[in-house]
């Protein structure tokens, strides 16, 4: 690990401003990523700016029809919540799956989401629920945010406050095709019923989450797993690895999207 200035910020107006001035600062939320890849000499900021002690980024509340989690809320928070559990059981369902107990307990939701990992887990409820990104200065919908590999539309000097997740309006479901050591997404589908109709967000695939118009279109005429045909996800666009071509991760997508859409049958 390269030497660094570590600073701690008591606000996000304090932390927007260290990030800002700082040569090649770096936000930690949980560390779960950051902290490995540095000790790796991965990655070498000159300052990192650590949200644990910033105030207003933790907690779960409900604001009509949506479910606010705050940035620096944990997985486990997530998961054990219950306004979540009865609200979007399957947002709850997705977090109780995410890493192992020391992952759950250190890891928050908004290290996860800005980091953008393209087998993480969050982007798939992000996206597939239609949700909204909170930062220190705008508001930012789900199919804007995540633009490519560990890429987001947050700007350099931007930070991830709270997600407003809507609450569906039908059935919703995450299914996960995980690594059997990190429990990474291979490939993880989410699938729901919203107010603007059936979101299918597919995570784990590609370079960061996508969604699947043909089986949104078909699901919503037919909310079954007979209507997820094969063939809607390009191959050609798939990531491949030592743990999966991607030819069996485009056949994946399919299989893991009619789960999903079994489970919240």
């Amino acid at each position: 690990m390269y030497e660094f200035s570590h600073q701690n910020p008591t606000s996000v107006d304090e932390a927007a401003s260290a990030l800002s001035s700082a040569d090649d600062g770096k936000v930690m939320a949980g560390g779960q990523t950051l902290i490995p890849t540095m000790k790796q000499r991965l990655a070498a900021p000159s300052d990192v700016i650590d949200l644990s002690k910033v105030e207003g980024l933790r907690g779960i509340r409900r604001d009509g029809d949506n479910i606010v989690i705050g940035a620096m809320t944990r997985h486990v928070d997530v998961a054990t919540s219950d306004l979540v559990q009865s609200a979007i059981p399957a947002l709850a369902a997705l977090a109780g799956g995410i890493g192992d107990p020391a992952v759950r307990n250190r890891g928050t939701m908004g290290g996860s989401v800005a980091n953008n990992d393209p087998a993480a887990d969050y982007p798939g409820a992000v996206v597939g629920l239609g949700a909204t990104v909170r930062t220190n200065k705008r508001e930012i919908a789900a199919d804007d945010f995540f633009t490519g590999l560990f890429e987001t539309a947050l700007d350099e000097d931007e930070i991830l406050t709270e997600i407003s997740f809507p609450i569906p309006s039908g059935r919703a479901a995450y299914a996960k095709f995980p690594n059997p050591a990190s429990r990474y997404a291979i490939v993880g589908a989410f699938v729901a019923e919203t107010g603007g109709g059936v979101r299918v967000a597919i995570t784990g695939a590609g370079a960061c989450v996508f969604r699947v118009g043909a089986w949104e279109q078909a699901l919503g005429g037919n909310f079954s797993a007979d209507a997820i045909t094969d063939g809607a996800v390009d191959e050609g666009e798939m990531n491949a690895d030592m743990h999966a071509g991607a030819d069996y991760r485009a056949h994946l997508c399919g299989v893991m999207a009619r789960r999903a859409v079994q489970a919240a049958g």
